[in-house]
């Protein structure tokens, strides 16, 4: 069974991000004199110059949340780097905007234009500047798309890559930096410190993105086994490789896989494991919602598998208590059925499903719950049924679980399901810090 592990790395990631933020406005509160403060453009380029090294900072941080690093994730755990990514990336659009808008309504006011004059102005005849506003412009694209009813609508491959071109923004804004930065085109330490911070984050996104994968790739060598239907639109693939008995993946962590097909080869998509880990096979289970998923019905065995994990945090590793309730919805059953194994024995599953049709893994759960001590009610039906309707309150649950405050909730299913279902526990009376959301990557 996995050790559980405190909230030290958390409290470690943020006294280290507060310290870089401080250490990067620094140099100019100790280089600006307090007379220079002088009139109303003076003010609005100095605050824009504190944005300015603020968004720099916030920028590096985001690309190093973006690369992969298991280190982050054993720290952190996904749940929160992935809310971190959302809400740091939020602070950058706010923060690279008001940089921009403070730097023209200071220049403007120098030169007796209006701001967006001093736009035309900075962008024709100033080097490195097009490209500053090219990023800012792709930045908020960015963000745009990632709200979600916008992204939902996407295809994800298509949102995928409209997310990556971020490390566009970073390559864009690198010029104007460096070029007209106040504090950053004088050689010196502080110039130097900022080149080694982009060098660093350069170094820790080639081997999270890059370098781990391509080494854990030919380690293990990962095919497809089998590809076996568990209901009318649900699969399971069976992977093998080599030395897979050394390979270190708890029930709940999920992979980015890459099945290297025809059709396929060019997509990945992240799937948890849905069974613990036994050195023989790993084994994912795929409800068939879209073009892609039901091409993957198709795979043969022997088809090669590029995977990129563990990742997650959604483990037994994170317990905080002996006993713990599992909620499920529909094809987020899959994660948990893993958990199942490496939980204490005693645990509660309550598993959501529309129709009997829809619950998976059914024969497996059932002989889990004899096997770990595991009480487990299928809760089938629309949400205004009166069955879901008195189990999914929070008279439902204690009725259920009447220690449910003192246990450890895991949570997992579609992002509408998992947002009703946090805050009905949260009224049930559990605390946050016992509740654990399954979180994929941005």
């Amino acid at each position: 069974m996995p050790a559980r592990r405190g909230g030290a790395g958390r409290r470690l990631l943020l006294l280290i991000f507060w310290a870089g933020l401080v250490l990067a406005v620094l140099p100019w509160w100790l280089t600006t004199p307090a007379g220079s403060l002088s009139d109303s453009g003076a003010v609005a380029l100095a605050a824009g110059r504190i944005v300015g090294l603020v968004a720099g900072y916030v920028m590096l941080v985001q690309i190093v949340l973006m690369s992969r690093l298991r280190l982050l994730d054993r720290l952190a755990g996904e749940e929160l780097m992935t809310r971190w990514h959302r809400d740091i990336g939020g602070a950058l659009i706010v923060a690279v905007l008001a940089h921009m808008a403070l730097i023209l309504v200071g220049y403007g006011a120098l030169d007796g234009v209006n701001p967006l004059v001093e736009a035309r102005v900075l962008a024709t005849g100033v080097p490195d500047m097009l490209t500053a506003f090219l990023s800012a412009g792709i930045l908020t694209a960015v963000g745009l798309f990632s709200v979600r009813a916008v992204r939902h609508a996407m295809p994800y491959e298509m949102w995928r890559w409209l997310h990556m071109s971020t490390y566009l923004v970073l390559y864009l804004s690198f010029g104007h930096q460096f070029s007209l930065g106040q504090q950053l085109f004088k050689p010196g330490v502080v110039r130097t410190g900022w080149l080694a911070a982009y060098v660093g984050v350069a170094v820790l996104l080639a081997y999270g993105r890059v370098i781990a994968p391509l080494v854990f790739n030919l380690r293990y060598a990962l095919r497809v086994a089998d590809v076996v239907a568990e209901g009318p639109d649900t699969i399971s693939i069976y992977l093998t490789g080599r030395r897979l008995d050394r390979l270190k993946v708890l029930g709940g962590q999920w992979f980015r896989f890459r099945f290297l097909a025809r059709g396929l080869w060019w997509q990945s998509h992240p799937f948890s494991v849905s069974a613990a880990q036994n050195g023989r096979w790993l084994r994912l289970t795929v409800k068939v919602v879209g073009a892609f998923t039901r091409e993957l019905r198709e795979l043969e065995s022997g088809a090669r598998v590029f995977a990129v994990g563990p990742r997650g945090s959604f483990t037994a590793a994170r317990r905080t208590a002996a006993r713990s309730l599992l909620i499920a919805g529909g094809i987020g059953i899959t994660p948990i059925r893993a958990m199942l194994e490496e939980l204490p024995p005693g645990a509660t599953l309550i598993y959501r499903a529309s129709t009997p049709a829809d619950v998976v893994l059914q024969r497996e759960i059932d002989w889990l719950a004899r096997a770990r001590d595991v009480d487990v009610w299928y809760v089938i039906g629309a949400r205004t049924d009166p069955g879901p309707r008195q189990v999914m309150s929070p008279t439902g649950l204690h009725q259920l679980v009447p220690d449910l405050e003192r246990r450890d909730v895991w949570l997992c299913g579609p992002p509408g399901f998992v947002e009703a279902t946090q805050k009905l526990v949260r009224r049930s009376g559990v605390p946050r810090k016992k509740i654990h959301l399954a979180a994929f990557e941005l």
